[in-house]
């Protein structure tokens, strides 16, 4: 790709431009194709930009807004009002054409409303999906979703993020025929719900799709999968569960290390 647009929601976020802009030059220095349209106010973002180096400002673009979504905000209700937001301009622009993809830290809901009401889904797909890329055991990545987008999510719903996290897995991270497994509370085929059995039929009987069956939550770091579907309550409350065990972690290694370190270590 010789170049590639993105508009990056710079006031979304729990610390808005301070970070959105910051990294935002990051990315530009360390990806020479890219060009960021950064929409939000055009004051306090240039404030930012001020020290950055002249030879990263000639891929930037400040697009303004006139109000920012808040993180705590209903989702419907931020829909309702979200005409001159800086996530909805920001995803007017892909629509427009100007951009390829929108970048946003900002409402988690009014992004997926906005997203689904301003670009519409691609065919097959009802919903969008969250989904994160987790380094495994053997070295390599695991694709998993949906992370939180769909709490309550039927079996058609499934099969289609398992759709999208093998497209994502094949393109981006170059896998070819990526392993898809389902995550469920045990590996036979009577175990789970109902709507994980009758997903799980589906996508035996896809050719299209390589399905490995189900896998349990021990096994998401292992590398046994290269994608792994689950709904978007279940996805959600794995993956804050692991950033939670990280933290204990890192913890209790920084304890030990002050311990080693600390008088007569």
């Amino acid at each position: 790709m010789t170049r590639l647009t993105l508009a990056v929601d710079a006031m979304g976020g729990d610390f808005g431009p301070c970070v959105t802009v910051p990294a935002s030059l990051q990315a530009l220095a360390s990806h020479t194709h890219l060009v960021l349209l950064l929409v939000g106010d055009p004051d306090i973002i240039s404030s930012f930009l001020a020290k950055a180096d002249s030879s990263l400002l000639g891929r930037v673009q400040v697009i303004p807004a006139e109000s920012v979504i808040a993180s705590d905000a209903k989702p419907s209700q931020a829909i309702r009002h979200s005409r001159g937001s800086s996530m909805r301009v920001a995803l007017e622009l892909v629509k427009e054409g100007r951009a390829q993809a929108c970048v946003s830290a900002g409402n988690t809901g009014a992004l997926m409303g906005l997203a689904k009401m301003l670009l519409k889904p691609l065919d097959g797909i009802e919903r969008p999906a969250l989904m994160t890329v987790l380094p495994h055991q053997q070295q390599g990545k695991t694709v998993v979703l949906d992370l939180g987008a769909n709490v309550d999510s039927d079996s058609e719903m499934l099969v289609q993020f398992a759709v999208m996290g093998a497209v994502m897995a094949e393109e981006v991270l170059g896998i070819v025929r990526p392993r898809v497994a389902l995550l469920n509370i045990g590996q036979e085929e009577t175990k789970g719900l109902e709507t994980i059995r009758a997903a799980s039929a589906v996508l035996r009987d896809t050719p299209q799709i390589n399905y490995i069956g189900y896998l349990e939550g021990n096994d998401l770091l292992t590398g046994k999968t290269d994608v792994l579907v689950c709904d978007g309550f279940v996805g959600n409350v794995t993956l804050k569960t692991m950033e939670g065990v990280v933290r204990m972690f890192l913890s209790l290694l920084k304890s030990s290390e002050d311990g080693k370190n600390g008088p007569g270590g």
